[in-house]
Protein backbone atom coordinates (compact mmCIF):
# COMPACT_ATOMS: atom_id res chain seq x y z
CA UNK A 1 0.00 0.00 0.00
CA UNK A 2 1.38 3.43 -0.98
CA UNK A 3 0.03 6.49 0.80
CA UNK A 4 0.50 9.49 -1.47
CA UNK A 5 -1.96 11.95 0.08
CA UNK A 6 -2.17 13.64 3.44
CA UNK A 7 -5.42 11.90 4.24
CA UNK A 8 -6.85 8.45 3.53
CA UNK A 9 -9.82 7.93 1.25
CA UNK A 10 -13.00 6.73 3.03
CA UNK A 11 -12.91 3.89 0.50
CA UNK A 12 -9.45 2.70 1.61
CA UNK A 13 -9.23 -1.06 1.98
CA UNK A 14 -6.47 -3.43 3.00
CA UNK A 15 -5.64 -5.80 0.14
CA UNK A 16 -3.42 -8.86 -0.07
CA UNK A 17 -3.42 -12.21 -1.84
CA UNK A 18 -6.71 -11.55 -3.57
CA UNK A 19 -8.80 -10.54 -0.57
CA UNK A 20 -9.76 -7.13 0.75
CA UNK A 21 -11.03 -5.74 4.04
CA UNK A 22 -12.90 -2.46 4.43
CA UNK A 23 -11.92 -0.08 7.20
CA UNK A 24 -13.90 1.88 9.80
CA UNK A 25 -13.92 5.66 9.67
CA UNK A 26 -10.54 7.03 10.90
CA UNK A 27 -9.54 10.61 11.67
CA UNK A 28 -6.86 10.20 8.99
CA UNK A 29 -9.65 10.03 6.40
CA UNK A 30 -10.69 13.61 7.18
CA UNK A 31 -8.72 16.31 5.33
CA UNK A 32 -7.26 19.00 7.56
CA UNK A 33 -9.19 22.28 7.85
CA UNK A 34 -12.19 20.84 6.01
CA UNK A 35 -15.74 21.18 7.30
CA UNK A 36 -17.06 17.83 8.46
CA UNK A 37 -20.18 18.03 6.32
CA UNK A 38 -18.01 18.39 3.20
CA UNK A 39 -15.98 15.23 3.82
CA UNK A 40 -16.45 11.48 3.83
CA UNK A 41 -16.87 11.85 7.59
CA UNK A 42 -20.24 13.55 7.12
CA UNK A 43 -22.84 11.42 8.88
CA UNK A 44 -23.86 8.41 6.78
CA UNK A 45 -27.29 7.13 7.71
CA UNK A 46 -27.62 3.43 8.48
CA UNK A 47 -31.02 1.77 8.44
CA UNK A 48 -32.07 -1.54 9.96
CA UNK A 49 -35.30 -3.54 10.13
CA UNK A 50 -35.67 -6.17 12.85
CA UNK A 51 -38.67 -8.47 12.71
CA UNK A 52 -40.07 -10.76 15.40
CA UNK A 53 -43.07 -12.94 14.44
CA UNK A 54 -46.10 -13.75 16.57
CA UNK A 55 -46.73 -10.25 17.88
CA UNK A 56 -46.35 -9.22 21.51
CA UNK A 57 -48.32 -9.51 24.73
CA UNK A 58 -50.25 -6.24 24.78
CA UNK A 59 -53.58 -5.03 26.16
CA UNK A 60 -55.68 -7.10 23.75
CA UNK A 61 -55.65 -10.45 25.59
CA UNK A 62 -58.44 -11.54 27.94
CA UNK A 63 -56.47 -9.95 30.81
CA UNK A 64 -56.53 -6.44 29.30
CA UNK A 65 -54.07 -3.79 30.43
CA UNK A 66 -53.07 -5.88 33.44
CA UNK A 67 -51.17 -8.29 31.16
CA UNK A 68 -49.78 -5.67 28.76
CA UNK A 69 -46.02 -6.25 28.89
CA UNK A 70 -45.14 -4.34 25.71
CA UNK A 71 -46.79 -0.92 25.72
CA UNK A 72 -44.84 1.80 27.57
CA UNK A 73 -46.75 3.69 30.22
CA UNK A 74 -47.27 7.42 30.03
CA UNK A 75 -47.02 9.50 26.90
CA UNK A 76 -44.60 11.86 25.23
CA UNK A 77 -41.14 12.18 26.76
CA UNK A 78 -42.33 10.99 30.20
CA UNK A 79 -42.99 7.43 29.09
CA UNK A 80 -41.66 4.43 31.03
CA UNK A 81 -40.49 1.32 29.21
CA UNK A 82 -42.45 -1.89 29.73
CA UNK A 83 -41.04 -5.21 31.05
CA UNK A 84 -40.37 -6.48 27.50
CA UNK A 85 -38.67 -3.24 26.44
CA UNK A 86 -36.77 -2.60 29.68
CA UNK A 87 -33.43 -3.88 28.25
CA UNK A 88 -33.37 -0.68 26.14
CA UNK A 89 -33.52 1.58 29.21
CA UNK A 90 -29.95 2.90 28.78
CA UNK A 91 -30.90 4.15 25.31
CA UNK A 92 -34.46 5.25 26.00
CA UNK A 93 -33.54 8.72 24.72
CA UNK A 94 -33.13 7.06 21.31
CA UNK A 95 -36.40 5.09 21.48
CA UNK A 96 -39.75 6.09 20.02
CA UNK A 97 -42.68 3.75 20.53
CA UNK A 98 -46.01 3.97 18.77
CA UNK A 99 -49.52 3.19 19.89
CA UNK A 100 -52.47 2.22 17.66
CA UNK A 101 -50.66 1.26 14.44
CA UNK A 102 -52.42 -1.15 12.07
CA UNK A 103 -51.44 -2.92 8.85
CA UNK A 104 -54.43 -4.16 6.90
CA UNK A 105 -52.39 -5.86 4.17
CA UNK A 106 -52.01 -9.31 5.83
CA UNK A 107 -55.53 -9.40 7.31
CA UNK A 108 -56.96 -12.92 7.46
CA UNK A 109 -53.82 -14.61 6.15
CA UNK A 110 -52.95 -16.47 9.41
CA UNK A 111 -49.14 -16.42 8.85
CA UNK A 112 -48.61 -16.48 5.10
CA UNK A 113 -48.59 -12.74 4.37
CA UNK A 114 -47.28 -11.25 7.60
CA UNK A 115 -43.51 -11.05 6.93
CA UNK A 116 -43.48 -9.57 3.41
CA UNK A 117 -46.22 -7.05 4.07
CA UNK A 118 -44.51 -5.67 7.19
CA UNK A 119 -42.33 -3.34 5.12
CA UNK A 120 -44.63 -2.90 2.14
CA UNK A 121 -48.13 -2.33 3.50
CA UNK A 122 -49.38 -3.84 0.23
CA UNK A 123 -51.41 -7.02 -0.01
CA UNK A 124 -49.87 -9.34 -2.63
CA UNK A 125 -51.76 -10.56 -5.67
CA UNK A 126 -52.25 -14.14 -4.52
CA UNK A 127 -53.67 -15.12 -7.90
CA UNK A 128 -50.47 -14.19 -9.74
CA UNK A 129 -48.34 -17.05 -11.09
CA UNK A 130 -45.26 -15.68 -9.31
CA UNK A 131 -44.47 -13.16 -6.62
CA UNK A 132 -46.38 -9.93 -7.09
CA UNK A 133 -46.50 -7.34 -4.32
CA UNK A 134 -44.47 -4.08 -4.10
CA UNK A 135 -40.96 -3.03 -3.17
CA UNK A 136 -40.37 -2.95 0.59
CA UNK A 137 -39.14 0.18 2.32
CA UNK A 138 -35.78 -1.34 3.23
CA UNK A 139 -35.05 -1.70 -0.49
CA UNK A 140 -36.38 1.76 -1.26
CA UNK A 141 -34.05 3.19 1.37
CA UNK A 142 -31.16 1.05 0.07
CA UNK A 143 -31.71 2.63 -3.33
CA UNK A 144 -31.23 6.04 -1.73
CA UNK A 145 -28.40 5.49 0.79
CA UNK A 146 -26.85 2.15 -0.17
CA UNK A 147 -25.49 2.66 -3.67
CA UNK A 148 -22.03 3.77 -2.54
CA UNK A 149 -21.41 0.56 -0.58
CA UNK A 150 -20.29 -2.89 -1.68
CA UNK A 151 -23.67 -4.32 -0.67
CA UNK A 152 -26.63 -1.96 -1.07
CA UNK A 153 -28.48 -4.10 1.48
CA UNK A 154 -28.08 -7.19 3.64
CA UNK A 155 -30.90 -9.66 4.31
CA UNK A 156 -30.34 -12.24 7.05
CA UNK A 157 -32.17 -14.53 9.46
CA UNK A 158 -31.36 -16.59 12.55
CA UNK A 159 -32.78 -19.77 11.04
CA UNK A 160 -34.37 -20.94 7.83
CA UNK A 161 -37.47 -18.90 7.06
CA UNK A 162 -39.01 -21.70 4.99
CA UNK A 163 -41.48 -22.89 7.62
CA UNK A 164 -44.20 -25.36 6.67
CA UNK A 165 -46.73 -23.91 9.10
CA UNK A 166 -46.31 -20.47 7.51
CA UNK A 167 -47.06 -21.74 4.04
CA UNK A 168 -43.49 -21.75 2.73
CA UNK A 169 -44.18 -19.22 -0.06
CA UNK A 170 -42.26 -16.04 -0.91
CA UNK A 171 -44.48 -13.84 1.24
CA UNK A 172 -43.88 -15.80 4.46
CA UNK A 173 -40.18 -16.47 3.88
CA UNK A 174 -38.81 -12.96 3.37
CA UNK A 175 -39.16 -9.42 4.62
CA UNK A 176 -37.61 -7.83 1.55
CA UNK A 177 -38.80 -7.30 -2.02
CA UNK A 178 -36.45 -5.45 -4.37
CA UNK A 179 -39.40 -4.72 -6.63
CA UNK A 180 -42.91 -6.06 -7.04
CA UNK A 181 -41.72 -9.39 -8.49
CA UNK A 182 -38.36 -9.94 -6.74
CA UNK A 183 -38.41 -11.38 -3.22
CA UNK A 184 -34.95 -11.47 -1.62
CA UNK A 185 -33.81 -14.57 0.30
CA UNK A 186 -32.94 -14.23 3.98
CA UNK A 187 -29.52 -15.82 4.58
CA UNK A 188 -29.19 -17.75 7.85
CA UNK A 189 -25.74 -19.27 7.28
CA UNK A 190 -23.32 -16.96 9.13
CA UNK A 191 -20.36 -18.23 7.13
CA UNK A 192 -22.05 -17.19 3.90
CA UNK A 193 -22.90 -13.83 5.39
CA UNK A 194 -19.32 -13.30 6.53
CA UNK A 195 -17.76 -14.07 3.17
CA UNK A 196 -20.42 -12.00 1.44
CA UNK A 197 -19.40 -9.07 3.58
CA UNK A 198 -15.64 -9.49 3.50
CA UNK A 199 -14.86 -10.96 0.13
CA UNK A 200 -13.71 -14.57 0.67
CA UNK A 201 -15.24 -17.26 -1.51
CA UNK A 202 -17.72 -19.79 -0.27
CA UNK A 203 -17.88 -22.42 -3.00
CA UNK A 204 -16.09 -25.70 -2.21
CA UNK A 205 -13.28 -24.81 -4.62
CA UNK A 206 -12.81 -21.34 -3.17
CA UNK A 207 -12.92 -22.60 0.39
CA UNK A 208 -10.28 -25.24 -0.37
CA UNK A 209 -8.06 -22.64 -2.05
CA UNK A 210 -8.34 -20.15 0.81
CA UNK A 211 -7.93 -22.83 3.46
CA UNK A 212 -4.78 -24.00 1.73
CA UNK A 213 -3.26 -20.53 2.10
CA UNK A 214 -4.68 -19.44 5.42
CA UNK A 215 -7.89 -19.72 7.43
CA UNK A 216 -7.93 -16.00 8.17
CA UNK A 217 -8.52 -12.89 6.10
CA UNK A 218 -6.56 -10.98 8.73
CA UNK A 219 -3.55 -13.23 8.29
CA UNK A 220 -3.56 -12.33 4.61
CA UNK A 221 -3.63 -8.58 5.15
CA UNK A 222 -1.64 -8.45 8.41
CA UNK A 223 1.50 -6.84 6.93
CA UNK A 224 -0.59 -4.22 5.10
CA UNK A 225 -2.40 -3.43 8.35
CA UNK A 226 0.91 -2.94 10.15
CA UNK A 227 2.12 -0.62 7.38
CA UNK A 228 -1.05 1.43 7.73
CA UNK A 229 -0.72 1.70 11.53
CA UNK A 230 2.67 3.40 11.19
CA UNK A 231 1.01 6.26 9.31
CA UNK A 232 -1.81 6.78 11.84
CA UNK A 233 -2.13 8.77 15.02
CA UNK A 234 -2.67 7.11 18.40
CA UNK A 235 -6.47 7.45 18.36
CA UNK A 236 -6.75 6.04 14.83
CA UNK A 237 -4.47 3.13 15.75
CA UNK A 238 -6.75 2.31 18.69
CA UNK A 239 -9.85 2.44 16.45
CA UNK A 240 -8.17 0.22 13.85
CA UNK A 241 -6.95 -2.27 16.48
CA UNK A 242 -10.44 -2.54 18.00
CA UNK A 243 -11.95 -3.06 14.56
CA UNK A 244 -9.44 -5.77 13.59
CA UNK A 245 -9.99 -7.45 16.97
CA UNK A 246 -13.72 -7.52 16.22
CA UNK A 247 -13.08 -9.06 12.79
CA UNK A 248 -10.80 -11.68 14.35
CA UNK A 249 -13.39 -12.59 16.99
CA UNK A 250 -16.12 -12.89 14.38
CA UNK A 251 -13.86 -15.06 12.23
CA UNK A 252 -13.27 -17.33 15.21
CA UNK A 253 -16.97 -17.70 15.90
CA UNK A 254 -17.85 -18.30 12.25
CA UNK A 255 -15.12 -20.95 12.03
CA UNK A 256 -16.71 -22.80 14.95
CA UNK A 257 -19.73 -23.51 12.77
CA UNK A 258 -17.54 -25.66 10.50
CA UNK A 259 -16.01 -27.75 13.30
CA UNK A 260 -18.90 -30.13 13.90
CA UNK A 261 -18.20 -33.78 13.11
CA UNK A 262 -20.51 -34.62 10.20
CA UNK A 263 -18.50 -37.54 8.86
CA UNK A 264 -21.41 -39.92 9.35
CA UNK A 265 -23.93 -37.72 7.55
CA UNK A 266 -24.42 -37.59 3.79
CA UNK A 267 -24.55 -33.86 3.12
CA UNK A 268 -25.06 -32.06 -0.21
CA UNK A 269 -22.38 -29.71 -1.47
CA UNK A 270 -23.34 -26.72 0.69
CA UNK A 271 -21.38 -24.73 3.26
CA UNK A 272 -21.99 -25.55 6.92
CA UNK A 273 -22.51 -22.51 9.08
CA UNK A 274 -25.66 -22.38 11.18
CA UNK A 275 -24.75 -22.68 14.86
CA UNK A 276 -26.54 -25.33 16.90
CA UNK A 277 -26.66 -22.92 19.86
CA UNK A 278 -29.51 -20.59 18.90
CA UNK A 279 -28.48 -17.86 21.33
CA UNK A 280 -24.99 -17.82 19.82
CA UNK A 281 -26.51 -17.77 16.34
CA UNK A 282 -28.62 -14.70 17.19
CA UNK A 283 -25.67 -12.91 18.79
CA UNK A 284 -23.40 -13.72 15.84
CA UNK A 285 -25.88 -12.38 13.29
CA UNK A 286 -26.20 -9.12 15.21
CA UNK A 287 -22.39 -8.93 15.37
CA UNK A 288 -22.12 -9.40 11.61
CA UNK A 289 -24.54 -6.53 11.03
CA UNK A 290 -22.55 -4.35 13.41
CA UNK A 291 -19.30 -5.17 11.58
CA UNK A 292 -20.94 -4.47 8.23
CA UNK A 293 -22.06 -1.04 9.43
CA UNK A 294 -18.66 -0.30 10.97
CA UNK A 295 -16.73 -1.18 7.80
CA UNK A 296 -19.37 0.61 5.68
CA UNK A 297 -19.85 -2.54 3.61
CA UNK A 298 -23.58 -1.93 3.78
CA UNK A 299 -25.82 0.72 5.28
CA UNK A 300 -29.11 -1.20 5.17
CA UNK A 301 -29.80 -4.48 6.96
CA UNK A 302 -32.99 -6.49 7.37
CA UNK A 303 -33.02 -9.20 10.04
CA UNK A 304 -35.69 -11.90 10.35
CA UNK A 305 -34.90 -12.81 13.97
CA UNK A 306 -36.79 -16.12 13.96
CA UNK A 307 -38.98 -17.67 11.28
CA UNK A 308 -42.71 -17.06 10.95
CA UNK A 309 -44.62 -19.98 12.51
CA UNK A 310 -41.33 -21.45 13.75
CA UNK A 311 -41.12 -24.39 16.12
CA UNK A 312 -37.95 -22.98 17.65
CA UNK A 313 -37.58 -23.70 21.38
CA UNK A 314 -35.97 -21.40 23.93
CA UNK A 315 -34.48 -23.80 26.47
CA UNK A 316 -31.65 -21.34 27.16
CA UNK A 317 -34.10 -18.96 28.86
CA UNK A 318 -36.20 -21.66 30.51
CA UNK A 319 -38.88 -21.96 27.81
CA UNK A 320 -38.75 -25.48 26.32
CA UNK A 321 -41.98 -24.92 24.38
CA UNK A 322 -41.93 -24.43 20.61
CA UNK A 323 -42.57 -20.78 19.75
CA UNK A 324 -45.40 -21.24 17.22
CA UNK A 325 -47.58 -23.63 19.27
CA UNK A 326 -46.95 -21.47 22.32
CA UNK A 327 -48.14 -18.41 20.40
CA UNK A 328 -51.60 -20.01 20.29
CA UNK A 329 -51.87 -19.13 23.95
CA UNK A 330 -55.67 -19.36 24.30
CA UNK A 331 -55.34 -16.75 27.08
CA UNK A 332 -53.58 -19.30 29.28
CA UNK A 333 -51.62 -17.26 31.83
CA UNK A 334 -48.59 -19.58 31.89
CA UNK A 335 -48.31 -19.47 28.10
CA UNK A 336 -48.62 -15.71 28.09
CA UNK A 337 -45.81 -15.41 30.64
CA UNK A 338 -43.57 -17.66 28.54
CA UNK A 339 -44.25 -15.55 25.46
CA UNK A 340 -43.25 -12.46 27.43
CA UNK A 341 -39.95 -14.20 28.25
CA UNK A 342 -39.30 -14.94 24.56
CA UNK A 343 -40.19 -11.42 23.49
CA UNK A 344 -37.98 -9.88 26.18
CA UNK A 345 -35.12 -12.20 25.21
CA UNK A 346 -35.12 -10.90 21.64
CA UNK A 347 -35.18 -7.30 22.89
CA UNK A 348 -32.20 -8.14 25.12
CA UNK A 349 -30.19 -9.32 22.11
CA UNK A 350 -31.27 -6.24 20.16
CA UNK A 351 -30.27 -4.04 23.12
CA UNK A 352 -26.80 -5.66 23.14
CA UNK A 353 -26.50 -4.74 19.45
CA UNK A 354 -27.64 -1.18 20.13
CA UNK A 355 -25.06 -0.88 22.92
CA UNK A 356 -22.30 -2.15 20.64
CA UNK A 357 -23.15 0.46 18.00
CA UNK A 358 -23.21 3.16 20.67
CA UNK A 359 -19.56 2.32 21.41
CA UNK A 360 -18.49 2.48 17.75
CA UNK A 361 -17.27 5.96 16.72
CA UNK A 362 -18.59 7.29 13.44
CA UNK A 363 -17.30 10.77 12.64
CA UNK A 364 -18.25 13.07 15.48
CA UNK A 365 -20.89 10.68 16.78
CA UNK A 366 -21.46 6.94 17.12
CA UNK A 367 -22.97 4.54 14.62
CA UNK A 368 -26.07 4.42 16.82
CA UNK A 369 -26.41 8.20 16.56
CA UNK A 370 -26.29 7.83 12.77
CA UNK A 371 -28.77 4.93 12.57
CA UNK A 372 -32.51 4.47 12.14
CA UNK A 373 -33.85 1.08 13.25
CA UNK A 374 -37.39 -0.26 13.01
CA UNK A 375 -38.08 -3.09 15.48
CA UNK A 376 -41.35 -4.92 15.84
CA UNK A 377 -43.87 -7.38 14.48
CA UNK A 378 -46.62 -7.35 11.87
CA UNK A 379 -48.89 -9.32 14.19
CA UNK A 380 -50.51 -8.19 17.42
CA UNK A 381 -52.31 -10.89 19.42
CA UNK A 382 -50.84 -14.16 18.15
CA UNK A 383 -53.78 -16.24 19.33
CA UNK A 384 -56.10 -14.24 17.08
CA UNK A 385 -53.58 -13.65 14.26
CA UNK A 386 -54.73 -10.05 14.14
CA UNK A 387 -52.80 -6.93 13.19
CA UNK A 388 -53.94 -4.24 15.60
CA UNK A 389 -52.27 -2.72 17.52
CA UNK A 390 -48.82 -3.54 16.15
CA UNK A 391 -45.85 -3.59 18.56
CA UNK A 392 -43.50 -1.06 16.94
CA UNK A 393 -40.32 0.75 17.97
CA UNK A 394 -38.03 3.22 16.24
CA UNK A 395 -34.49 3.32 17.66
CA UNK A 396 -31.44 5.48 16.92
CA UNK A 397 -30.47 9.07 16.26
CA UNK A 398 -31.02 8.88 12.50
CA UNK A 399 -27.98 11.09 11.78
CA UNK A 400 -29.80 13.93 13.52
CA UNK A 401 -33.14 13.22 11.86
CA UNK A 402 -34.92 11.41 14.74
CA UNK A 403 -36.15 12.87 18.03
CA UNK A 404 -36.38 9.75 20.23
CA UNK A 405 -37.21 9.57 23.92
CA UNK A 406 -40.97 9.42 23.47
CA UNK A 407 -44.12 7.37 23.14
CA UNK A 408 -46.44 8.62 20.39
CA UNK A 409 -50.04 7.65 21.03
CA UNK A 410 -51.59 7.84 17.57
CA UNK A 411 -55.26 7.95 16.63
CA UNK A 412 -56.85 4.52 16.67
CA UNK A 413 -56.03 2.31 13.67
CA UNK A 414 -53.43 4.61 12.17
CA UNK A 415 -52.01 2.83 9.14
CA UNK A 416 -48.46 1.49 9.43
CA UNK A 417 -47.82 2.99 5.99
CA UNK A 418 -47.74 6.41 7.64
CA UNK A 419 -44.64 5.29 9.51
CA UNK A 420 -43.23 3.77 6.31
CA UNK A 421 -43.69 7.11 4.55
CA UNK A 422 -42.05 8.94 7.45
CA UNK A 423 -39.01 6.65 7.39
CA UNK A 424 -38.36 6.70 3.65
CA UNK A 425 -38.54 10.48 3.66
CA UNK A 426 -36.20 10.66 6.66
CA UNK A 427 -33.80 8.63 4.52
CA UNK A 428 -33.87 11.22 1.76
CA UNK A 429 -36.72 10.20 -0.52
CA UNK A 430 -39.39 12.79 -1.17
CA UNK A 431 -42.65 10.88 -1.48
CA UNK A 432 -46.12 12.23 -0.99
CA UNK A 433 -47.75 8.86 -0.33
CA UNK A 434 -46.98 5.17 0.03
CA UNK A 435 -49.46 2.31 -0.10
CA UNK A 436 -52.49 3.37 1.99
CA UNK A 437 -50.69 6.18 3.84
CA UNK A 438 -52.53 9.35 4.77
CA UNK A 439 -49.46 11.41 5.71
CA UNK A 440 -46.27 11.37 7.73
CA UNK A 441 -46.28 10.94 11.52
CA UNK A 442 -45.51 14.24 13.22
CA UNK A 443 -42.89 14.47 15.93
CA UNK A 444 -40.78 11.50 14.86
Amino acid sequence: MFLTKKHLSRRTVLRAAGVSLGLPLLDAMIPAATALAQTAAAPKLRAGFFYLPHGAIMWNTAYGAEMDNWTPSGAGADFKLSPILEPLEAYKHHVTSFGHLENKAPRGSVHGLFPATWLSGVRPDEEASGAHMAPTIDQMIAGEIGQDTVLPSLEIASETTIQAAAGGAFYSATLAFRDAATPLPMEFNPRKVFVQLFGAGDTPEERDMITGRTMSILDLINSRANELKVTLGAEDRAVLDNYLDSVRETERRVARASERDLSGIDLPDAPIGELSDFDEQVRLMFDLIALAYQADVTRVATYFMVGEATNRTYNHIGVPDAFHPLSHHANNLQRLEKLVMIQRYHVERFADFVDKLAQMPDGENSILENSMFLYGSNMSNSDRHNNYPLPTLLVGGGAGRLNGGQHIDLPERTTLSNLHLTLVNKAGLDLQSLSDSTGEIAGV
